[in-house]
């Protein structure tokens, strides 16, 4: 690990308690985590950044974490979320800044992109592309009827409490074997032969014991600990909440953002496979026309930040490099 000299940051910002990690200084790069992550995944990048001259921010996203987990879904959906961002960059004093996002960490960005251009120099999306709003069916509605055929985790979280006790009451276990189903070493896709009904817990594969090469037992035990404190209720928000950030989402049918934008994938991630259509990069340029580059990490699934640090930091300070040199001249 590169001079890992971070700090922790607690604050009131949007109405909940934010936990952000800060280190270094110069244009600011917000790095936005999905479901189930927390700050701490972009941990090998945070100390790269900045060593290349950037403050980099990385908040424990809404529900995850030490940052404040509201109970209803509502409080989810893009207005909250969108919030949360804006009110960040206005606490740590900054006009704008670039936003680095995977899996529900992207989303927002892009979200924040269409509302607040003005507040983003650049967005760099990992895994999952901006997709443009399907006017016809509610994701949930489209889900549904997915999890009427086989397992499938979205169905599972739908409805509380089940996903919530039992996730809490094995949570090293349901860590330890999701982040090894999202990674390349495993197709994701198998656990559609159980039926509707499974739990996620049992459709999931065992894993080999850790070490493994690209996470090791005391950073497990790290998301083990946050998750074991904040339970899971606020992470499964974010896909209860799915049918409400469609319908706000309607509002920007059609519209394209002249943010600049930064694609990442890598060649084994199970949503660029299996969530985002046949021509996700497509679509994402569809909303951003400023797509300025895509690239596709071999042999890593959707832990990328983990599973392929060293290509993942290559690119993403290149991407930085450029971008700061574009906003310079």
């Amino acid at each position: 690990m590169l001079n890992a000299d971070w700090t922790h940051h607690y604050a009131m910002i949007n109405g909940i308690q934010m936990h952000y990690v800060e280190q270094g200084e110069g244009m600011p790069v917000v790095l936005c985590h999905g479901f189930p992550h927390l700050w701490f995944s972009w941990h090998r990048q945070i100390p790269v950044l900045a060593a290349a001259g950037f403050r980099v921010i990385a908040p424990d996203m809404r529900g995850m974490g030490q940052t404040a987990a509201p109970k209803n879904p509502r409080e989810y959906d893009v207005d909250h979320i969108t919030a949360d961002l804006v009110g960040l960059l206005d606490h740590v004093g900054e006009e704008k800044a670039i936003f680095i996002g995977l899996d529900f960490g992207a989303f927002a960005n892009y979200d924040l992109a269409l509302r607040h251009p003005e507040r983003v120099i650049a967005v760099i999306g990992l895994e999952n592309p901006a997709v443009p709003h399907h006017p016809d069916e509610s994701p949930l509605t489209e889900y549904r009827r997915m999890g009427e055929q086989h397992f499938l985790h979205i169905e599972y979280f739908r409805e509380p409490p089940r996903a919530d006790v039992e996730l809490a009451a094995q949570t090293r276990t349901f860590l330890r074997k999701v982040y090894w189903t999202l990674s390349g070493e495993v197709n994701y896709f198998d656990m559609f032969k159980y039926p509707p009904g499974t739990s996620y817990i049992d459709a999931m594969v065992e894993p080999p014991p850790l070490p493994w090469p690209w996470l090791n037992e005391l950073e497990l035990e790290f998301f083990v600990s946050e998750y074991s404190q904040s339970g899971f209720t606020g992470g499964l928000n974010w896909y209860r909440s799915m049918d409400m950030k469609w319908e706000q989402r309607k509002l920007f049918e059609g519209v394209q953002s002249e943010v600049p934008a930064w694609f990442i994938g890598s060649e084994a991630d199970v949503d660029l496979e299996g969530f985002h259509g046949d021509d996700p990069i497509s679509q994402m340029r569809a909303i951003f026309p400023n797509l300025c580059d895509v690239q596709m990490i071999p042999k890593a699934g959707h832990m990328i930040q983990l599973e392929a640090s060293g290509a993942l930091n290559a690119l993403l300070v290149d991407y930085l490099e450029r971008i700061r040199a574009a906003e310079l001249t």
